[in-house]
């Protein structure tokens, strides 16, 4: 029995990993869930957070993703994000401007659907500061 699976993660601009990994960890509403191989059938929104990924050779693998889903079926395992990025993708100071106006923008009056969008801009802005300086 293998212990490995595949994996496919895909941000709305372009592939991101697609390979056999033996532990995948995603950011959900309610915590992070953990997925091996031989996971039962799933599909989940996942939210701005951390996700985590270990290789077949053992090393493991951070990356801060966006909203989006995620689906295991028949053994493989696939990630669909708005964007994923690689800590060192990330530019800290372009980061560290969208929450300073994210957080300004809650301070203004807005139309419901705004402060969802303006809440949704903070929480990945915060999001990838928080991976950036994030140390394995």
């Amino acid at each position: 029995m293998s212990k490995l699976f595949r994996l496919r993660i895909l941000a709305a601009e372009r592939p991101f990993y697609e390979g056999e990994c033996s532990a995948v960890t995603v950011p959900l509403e309610d915590g992070e869930y953990g997925i091996l191989a031989m996971h039962y059938d799933i599909i989940a929104a996942i939210v701005p957070g951390l996700l985590r990924f270990t290789t077949p050779e053992g090393e493991e693998r951070i990356a801060a993703v966006g909203a989006g889903m995620v689906k295991v079926e028949k053994g493989e395992v696939l990630v669909l994000a708005d964007t994923v990025e690689r800590p060192e993708e990330i530019d800290e100071n372009r980061a560290r401007r969208a929450l300073v106006a994210a957080r300004e923008a809650l301070l203004q009056k807005q139309s419901y659907a705004e402060y969802r969008l303006t809440q949704s801009e903070l929480a990945r802005a915060a999001n990838r500061l928080k991976v950036k300086h994030r140390e394995i």
